[in-house]
């Protein structure tokens, strides 16, 4: 009797794992593991949710990298991945266990990654993982299954775990074989146990878990090998016949052509869109994002009898009754005539299928055993409201990036080869071309009238399919593509960082004398500044100071009425000087205005009688009743010239 449980616990002898330069970091907790500390915020590394091998401890620990090429200038530049390492795990055993290595575990994908030439917008890309073919994933499998180092050979342990390739099938007629070294229910000499070694095979979306078989749930098709009843849904339903150790089961998958995404719809999920970040791992740079969830509709399923009674609103589980495992319940706190208006779960989408051109079929030892499943789910997730899909990635000023769900393609969606094995099961992948039993040219015809064809090769004939190993350069392509696309769209965003040290140093010289010469010029405005205020002290010079005093003096003369004398002391009446010209009065009248202006403005000094006792320069007093003018008898000439240079 075949046994589905999934048993947690892990024997796995010990191993040596080869060494890894890795730098020296410091494990940090991190409550939310959605949240990662940025390197070029932080020095301490957030605990990475990638599990290592069940034998290794203590738990690995990652980095986020960097988004600057100058912070990345000491890593090397890989083209291939330097994970994983391999360490046998027996004597002479073809099987290994893989460490150091990031599995995917815990909703958390990973993919290799490297760094990118110095001059590109974005510092990291996709590489390949060596050997650079078609196999099982070093990543996407459980840990408790053991590989061979070209990676086709594949054995299990206690319970059942899962295996994907490393290539989705996403469009197109695809075949591959699987042989069966171990499996329906026969057991390995080297195990002690009482059930048998089984296998299931078959094809599985990314969000079919890896700790259970294959047709678990919704996400997932497979086949049995003890009775070759399909499974879906955790539900075995009758239809071939049953295969053994030594069998080859054909495994073969028809896909309809991918649909376009609708250019005015930004929500539509067929758009492709990549959400990951970098981080280091033991050594090794990965892409870290987040794996896509089941959905509450897909959940549904599995309590439903079949898919028609499932898209029935009221077949569906009540949240009253059953907690679901993706929604949480609202529970109805409404009372008497209120209780209408009390809040409902968010209603069921439905579910889109690829079509009636969809369909698996498997193959037994080159028989055809028809179509298993037909009108298969669609591999892009569902979807999503609006504003979950114009949610943007948040970073606090601590440097804490945070992973945000993919409502979109990401370019790694479809369906996997999937291998599932229980008690040390046993198989050897067989990509092609050279198939140990190479099915017919026409497939389609041989599964639409299975054993009524002859499935023979014929050499004449162009086959209508393909094998599974020319999918992985194909995949790898559309991997390089969406490097190109989103290194174009980062280019148009934002001006690549130059790396040079001497470039760098340069640009710090430049701010520096920037700086000088502001400081510089500051000090000029400062100086410009006092020597304005020491100017305004001075009485500043008319832009008319060339022309106003001939113009003032070329005027009609002013009357100043008769002629003013000058006593002496003792004496009676003055006499006057017939040539001696008018001294201005002292006192400020309108006739003697401009005179005391002129006299101010010029700044000489007026040595007549008024002011001093003295004659300048024969220091002999004057005598009473002589008329003076200060001895100032100039002609206009001489006056202009005299108040120019007062002024100047």
């Amino acid at each position: 009797m075949e046994v589905s449980t999934i048993s947690r616990e892990a024997s796995t002898p010990p191993v040596s794992t080869p060494p890894v330069s890795t730098p020296p970091v410091h494990l940090h907790q991190n409550h939310n593991p959605r949240k990662r500390k940025h390197a070029a915020l932080v020095h301490t590394a957030a605990s990475s949710p990638a599990p290592s091998d069940p034998g290794a401890t203590p738990g690995p620990e990652n980095l986020v990298l960097s988004s600057r090429h100058a912070d990345l200038a000491s890593r090397p530049r890989l083209s291939v991945s330097r994970h994983p390492g391999f360490a046998p795990v027996g004597p002479n055993s073809p099987f290994y266990t893989t460490e150091p290595l990031c599995f995917n575990r815990l909703n958390f994908r990973y993919t290799p990654a490297g760094l990118t030439p110095p001059e590109s917008a974005l510092p990291f890309r996709t590489i390949e993982s060596h050997p650079a073919t078609f196999r099982v994933s070093w990543e996407d499998r459980s840990p408790f299954i053991k590989v061979t180092q070209d990676g086709l050979g594949l054995q299990g342990e206690k319970g059942f775990r899962s295996a994907r390739c490393n290539a989705p099938v996403r469009e197109g007629r695809w075949y591959m074989e699987v042989k069966i070294d171990l499996g329906a229910g026969d057991k390995a000499s080297a195990l002690k146990r009482a059930e048998g070694s089984h296998v299931r095979l078959g094809w599985a979306r990314r969000e079919a878990p890896l700790n259970a078989p294959a047709g678990y749930d919704g996400y997932s098709y497979a086949v049995r090998d003890k009775t070759g009843e399909k499974v879906h849904l955790s539900r075995p339903r009758p239809y071939g016949r049953p295969f053994r150790t030594g069998d080859v089961v054909g495994m073969y998958i028809c896909l309809p052509p991918r649909r376009k995404p609708e250019r005015r719809d930004a929500h539509d999920p067929a758009h492709v869109k990549r959400e990951r970040i970098a981080i280091e791992f033991k050594g090794q740079e990965y892409f870290e994002s987040l794996e896509y969830t089941q959905s509450k509709e897909m959940v549904a399923l599995m309590d439903a009898s079949d898919r028609a009674k499932a898209t029935n609103a009221s077949s569906l589980p009540s949240s009253s009754t059953k907690k679901s495992a993706t929604v949480k319940n609202i529970p109805s706190i409404a009372r008497g005539k209120g209780a209408a208006g009390a809040p409902e779960s968010t209603p069921m989408r439905p579910l889109p299928t690829l079509g009636p051109e969809s369909y698996i079929a498997f193959f037994v030892n080159g028989e055809c055993q028809g179509i298993a499943f037909q009108d298969l789910y669609d591999y892009l997730p569902l979807r999503a409201s609006p504003n979950k899909a114009e949610h943007k990635k948040r970073a606090n000023k601590e440097g804490l990036r945070e992973h945000k769900e993919n409502p979109f393609d990401d370019g790694t969606l479809g369906y996997y080869p999937i291998v599932s094995l229980f008690n040390g099961a046993q198989v050897h992948i067989n990509p092609g071309p050279d198939f140990d039993i190479p099915p017919p040219p026409d497939i389609d015809a041989v599964v639409a009238n299975p054993g009524e064809v002859d499935i023979k090769p014929q050499p004449d004939t162009k086959p209508t399919w393909r094998p599974i190993c020319e999918r992985y350069s194909e995949y790898m392509s559309e991997q390089w593509a969406l490097d190109e696309q989103e290194e174009k769209e980062a280019l148009k965003t934002h001006k690549p960082e130059a790396d040079d040290e001497h470039v760098q140093q340069e640009k710090r010289e430049q701010r520096n004398a920037k700086r000088r010469a502001q400081a510089a010029a500051r000090r000029d405005r400062k100086a410009a500044a006092h020597h304005e205020r020491d100017v305004d002290s001075v009485p500043k010079k008319s832009k008319l100071s060339s022309e106003w005093p001939a113009a003032l003096y070329a005027q009609q003369e002013v009357d100043y009425g008769p002629p003013m004398l000058i006593p002496s002391p003792g004496a009676g009446t003055p006499d006057v000087r017939e040539d001696s010209e008018r001294v201005p009065s002292p006192a400020p009248t309108v006739a003697s205005s401009i005179d005391a202006q002129l006299a101010g403005l010029a700044g000489y000094n007026d040595t007549s009688a008024y002011n001093t006792d003295y004659e300048e320069g024969d220091g002999v007093a004057h005598d009473a009743g002589v008329e003076t003018d200060g001895d100032m008898a100039m002609d206009d000439a001489e006056t202009r010239e005299f108040i120019e240079d007062a002024i100047s």
